[in-house]
């Protein structure tokens, strides 16, 4: 018995189908990578969100206890009055010093003319109930 020759098929097919199932291969690792990068930046965000949520949290606590503390504790408005608005106790003294931003005044002995005009004659005290003549500015009357 004589076999009938099979029909010859062409096998290209397989090489559009074996390159087709490489390009989905590839494109589902590339989705995967990016969505693991993007899934750790996500917990990264995560991260800081919740340290930022921990320190206002401390933050409203520190307030909680400032703001019972300003309700309950006398010393801490006295504390306050006298820092933040300068304020003192009648029976408080009170030393101002010269602020640094303004130059000093010179001492009084920087002050003294090199050339001391000779000293004049005093002149008489005043008598009680008498005029007192005023000094005359101008040039010398003659005579």
């Amino acid at each position: 018995m004589i076999r009938p020759e099979a029909p010859v098929r062409s096998d290209s097919f397989r090489p559009v189908l074996g390159v087709t199932v490489l390009l989905l291969f590839a494109l589902l690792a590339m989705a995967a990578l990016k969505s693991s990068r993007d899934l750790e930046a996500a917990r990264a965000h995560e991260r800081s969100l919740q340290t930022r949520i921990g320190a206002t949290r401390a933050e409203i606590e520190r307030l909680h206890v400032r703001i019972d503390r300003l309700s309950h504790d006398p010393g801490m408005l006295e504390k306050l009055a006298r820092e933040d608005l300068g304020m003192v106790r009648p029976t408080d003294v009170v030393i101002e010093l010269p602020d640094d931003s303004q130059p000093p005044v010179p001492a009084p002995s920087a002050r003294i003319p090199a050339v001391i005009p000779a000293a004049r004659p005093a002149a008489p005290a005043p008598v009680p109930g008498q005029a007192v003549p005023l000094p005359v500015s101008g040039p010398p009357a003659p005579g």
